[in-house]
C-alpha cells in the first residue's frame, strides 16, 4: 500500500529534524543529562515539526538505550511508541476533544503510573481549541504532576493559551523554514524515491510550500506522476500560471488594456487555472515590485523569489498605485471564497484593476532610492496622478478687451442656506474669501460614501480653495489621497460645486502641507468652540 511521503519521511529522531537545530539541540541535552520539563510548550505554524518532535522526545524519555539525546528506534520500547501499542503514550487532539469531560478523564488517567514505560505522556494537539473550563481542569494536574508524567502541548495560535498554562510550560518556538532548507530536503527525498526532481522545480516547490516542510513533501507527491518533475510540471500539477504568464497579465493591467487581460484570463482559466490562485499570483507580483521599491537593498530578503529583479523595476508605478492594485485585488479574493462563480469575480477584478487610479511612470524612477527614507512632498509621486482636467489658462489682456459689455446689475436672489453663492468666473491670484469648503461639502453630503466625505471634512486631511472657476483641492499625502483622487470621487466633486455654484468649476491638485493642516486643525478646533463665529 502506498504511503504518502511526507509520512514516510517523517523524522525518527532529533537530528533528521530539518531546520529546528536551536531546539532539537535543547531537547536532546535535556535527555541526555536527565533534566527534563513536566510540561513543553511547542509553538509554531503548520507542518514545521511540532508534533514530530513531541513523538520522538516521548520516545526518548523512554528509550531504553539512548543514543547521545536521541531514541534508538530499536528497543520495545521505542518500537511500541512508533506503532502505537504502548497506551502510556496518548496522543489527543484538542479540536475534537476540547471538552472538560475529556480533561477530566485525561486527569483520571494520568495519576496511575505507567504499566510498561517509565513515563507516561501525553501528546496535546492544537491545545488552543480546549474551551475555557477544559483548560482550568488541565491547569490543576500541571500545578502538581506525578513524577512519571509529561505533558507536550503543541499550537499554532499562541494567544488563545491561558496565561496560566504558558507560565507552567517550557515553551519552544518552532520557525518557518525558509525556502532552500525545503528545496534541498525535498531533492533528498527525491533522490530517496528515484524521481527526477529539477532544481528549478525544488526551489519552487520550496516556495509554495510557505514555510512548512510537510506542505514541501505533500506538493512533491501532488506533482510526481511522472518520473521526471520540472517547472512546467509543478505549475501544470498547481494551476498556477507561472511568472511569465503572470507578468504578461500585469502588462495588460498597467496599460489599462481591458481587452487583452480578459483574453488572457479566459486562457488560464480554459487552461484549469483556479481564479484566486491567479489572483493571488498577481496581488505576489505587485507585493514584490512594491517591497523592491521602499526597500531597494533591505527588501530583497522579502521578496518571493518568483520574479526577478529585472522584471520587478519594470512595473513603473506609484506605490499608492501598487497599494490600490493590492487592496483591490484582496477585496475579490474574500468575494471568491463564498462567490458560486468564481470565474465572473476574477473578470470583475481585473475591471477594475484596469481603471486604477495611477499612470504607468516611465523614464527614470520617481523618487530615487536615496530620497524614499524620507521623501518630502515635492518628491511625492502620488501627486503626478491627476485624473483631472488641467485648469483652462486665465484669458489674455486683447481677448478681455473684446468681452462684450457687462449687462447692468441686478439685485442677485439670496443664496440658500448653508449653501455659499455664487463667486465671479474671472479667474483670480487670490482665494475667494467667501467660499467655504466645509459649507460646500455639507451641501454634498449625499454624493459621497460615509468614509470619503469624513476625509473631505477633516481639515487635517483635505482643504479646498475656490480661485474664480478653479478649485485647488489640497489632500493630505499618501492613503488620503489613494482614497479621495479617484476620477469617480474628482467628478463627483467637480458636478457638485459645478451645480452649488451654477457655473462649470475645474479641479487642480496639490499636497496638503503639514503647516497648512496644523493651521486647520486650530482653526477647525476654534470652530468647535465658538460655534455662533464663522472662522476663515
Amino acid at each position: 500500500m502506498y504511503e504518502a511521503l511526507y509520512r514516510k519521511y517523517r523524522p525518527k529522531t532529533f537530528d533528521d529534524v530539518v531546520g529546528q537545530e536551536y531546539i532539537t539541540e535543547t531537547l536532546k541535552n535535556q535527555v541526555r543529562t536527565g533534566r527534563l520539563s513536566h510540561a513543553y510548550l511547542f509553538i509554531g505554524t503548520r507542518g514545521t515539526g511540532k508534533t514530530t518532535c513531541a513523538r520522538i522526545l516521548a520516545k526518548a524519555v523512554n528509550c531504553e538505550h539512548p543514543v547521545d539525546g536521541n531514541p534508538c528506534n530499536q528497543c520495545a520500547a521505542c518500537r511500541g511508541i512508533e506503532d502505537g501499542s504502548i497506551l502510556d503514550v496518548v496522543e489527543m487532539d484538542a479540536a475534537s476533544n476540547n471538552g472538560v469531560d475529556d480533561v477530566r478523564l485525561l486527569r483520571e488517567e494520568a495519576v496511575f503510573s505507567p504499566t510498561t514505560v517509565r513515563k507516561r505522556v501525553y501528546i496535546i494537539d492544537e491545545v488552543h481549541m480546549l474551551s475555557k473550563p477544559a483548560f482550568n481542569a488541565l491547569l490543576k494536574i500541571l500545578e502538581e504532576p506525578p513524577a512519571h508524567l509529561m505533558f507536550i502541548l503543541a499550537t499554532t495560535e499562541l494567544n488563545k493559551v491561558l496565561p496560566t498554562i504558558l507560565s507552567r510550560c517550557q515553551r519552544h518556538s518552532f520557525r518557518r523554514l525558509d525556502s532552500e532548507t525545503i528545496a534541498r530536503r525535498l531533492a533528498w527525498v527525491a533522490e530517496q524515491e528515484g524521481i527526477t526532481l529539477e532544481a528549478d522545480a525544488a526551489r519552487l516547490l520550496g516556495r509554495l510550500a510557505d514555510g512548512g516542510m510537510r506542505d514541501g513533501l505533500s506538493l512533491l507527491d501532488q506533482c510526481a506522476s511522472s518520473e521526471r518533475v520540472d517547472t512546467a510540471a509543478v505549475l501544470h500539477g498547481m494551476g498556477l500560471a507561472g511568472a511569465v504568464r503572470t507578468l504578461s497579465l500585469a502588462e495588460s493591467v498597467l496599460r489599462r488594456d481591458v481587452s487583452g487581460a480578459l483574453s488572457q484570463f479566459g486562457a488560464l482559466w480554459q487552461d484549469g487555472k483556479d481564479p484566486s490562485t491567479l489572483m493571488g499570483e498577481l496581488a505576489g507580483l505587485f507585493r514584490d515590485a512594491l517591497l523592491l521599491r521602499l526597500a531597494p537593498e533591505g527588501g530583497k530578503g522579502l521578496l518571493s523569489g518568483m520574479y526577478g529583479e529585472d522584471a520587478l523595476r519594470t512595473i513603473r508605478l506609484s506605490d499608492s498605485g501598487l497599494l490600490w492594485l493590492l487592496n483591490t485585488i484582496q477585496k475579490y479574493q474574500s468575494a471568491m471564497a463564498g462567490a458560486s462563480n468564481p470565474r465572473l469575480q476574477g473578470e470583475l477584478c481585473l475591471v477594475e484593476l484596469c481603471g486604477v487610479n495611477a499612470e504607468p511612470v516611465s523614464g527614470p524612477d520617481p523618487v530615487p532610492a536615496e530620497k524614499r527614507a524620507d521623501p518630502g512632498p515635492e518628491n511625492r509621486p502620488v501627486f503626478s496622478e491627476r485624473p483631472v482636467e488641467a485648469a483652462p489658462a486665465p484669458p489674455t489682456e486683447p481677448a478681455r478687451e473684446m468681452e462684450q459689455e457687462p449687462e447692468p446689475e441686478t439685485e442677485s436672489p439670496e443664496p440658500e442656506k448653508g449653501v455659499p453663492a455664487p463667486v465671479s468666473e474671472t479667474p483670480d491670484p487670490r482665494p475667494t474669501t467667501d467660499f467655504s469648503w466645509v459649507e460646500a461639502m455639507e451641501a454634498l453630503r449625499g454624493d459621497f460614501t460615509p468614509g470619503v466625505f469624513h476625509m473631505l471634512l477633516d481639515p487635517a486631511q483635505t482643504a479646498g480653495e475656490l480661485y474664480g472657476s478653479e478649485l485647488v483641492l489640497r489632500l493630505q499625502p499618501g492613503f488620503v489621497t489613494g482614497v479621495v483622487n479617484t476620477p469617480d470621487n474628482i467628478n463627483r466633486i467637480r458636478q457638485g460645486l459645478t451645480r452649488v455654484l451654477g457655473r462649470p468649476i475645474q479641479i487642480r491638485l496639490e499636497p496638503l502641507e503639514e503647516d497648512i493642516r496644523e493651521k486647520n486643525s486650530k482653526l477647525d478646533m476654534l470652530s468647535q468652540q465658538f460655534g455662533n463665529v464663522t472662522i476663515r
